[in-house]
């Protein structure tokens, strides 16, 4: 009997899953994405990431390390020189890059965000890269806080976070 109510279970999370996916939904994340514990530090300015959950970005590497950064721009600095934060390590030994959603606050892909920048909205470290799951969230976030650009990942470069820094946009 437990065992047909298990495979019962199984099956419909399998079909529900696979209807999630074929309605063209993105799966949420295959590798579980951990959370920072009390005494993770962002590498690049030091930063204790649990205090600011709401901003929390994560890389996670092949071997199931986890990086935690208290904003995407920590992040984006990171990835962008990886040598000085990370020796010996490859872009592409990165599994997964999660930011935290501005409106929701959930995980999502890096790769796939959008970012607002030179908004009125400030993260842990001032000026801030805010990632939003859509183009229409960004869109939005744009208009209700005065943003001055959306970005996607890849026309994030250390020219924008230096001025995402500094508050020149």
């Amino acid at each position: 009997m437990i065992r047909r109510i298990v495979g019962a279970t199984i099956l419909a999370l399998g079909t529900a899953i696979s209807a999630y996916v074929a309605a063209g939904q993105d799966a949420v994340f295959s590798v579980p994405v951990p959370k920072p514990g009390p005494m993770d530090l962002c590498p690049v300015c030091g930063m204790l990431v649990s205090k600011y959950p709401n901003w929390v970005a994560t890389v996670v590497w092949n071997d199931g390390h986890a990086q935690y950064f208290d904003g995407a721009k920590d992040m984006f600095k990171y990835l962008q020189a990886l040598p000085k934060y990370a020796p010996g390590r490859r872009r592409e030994d990165i599994r997964l890059m999660v930011v935290t959603d501005f409106y929701n606050l959930e995980k999502i892909d890096a790769r796939k965000a959008f970012y607002a920048i030179g908004s009125d909205v400030m993260g842990p470290m001032g000026y801030e890269l805010a990632p939003l799951a859509t183009r229409a969230d960004a869109v939005d976030f744009f208009k209700d806080h005065k943003g001055k650009r959306i970005l996607s990942f890849d026309e994030v470069t250390p020219e924008i976070v230096a001025q995402v820094d500094t508050g020149k946009f």
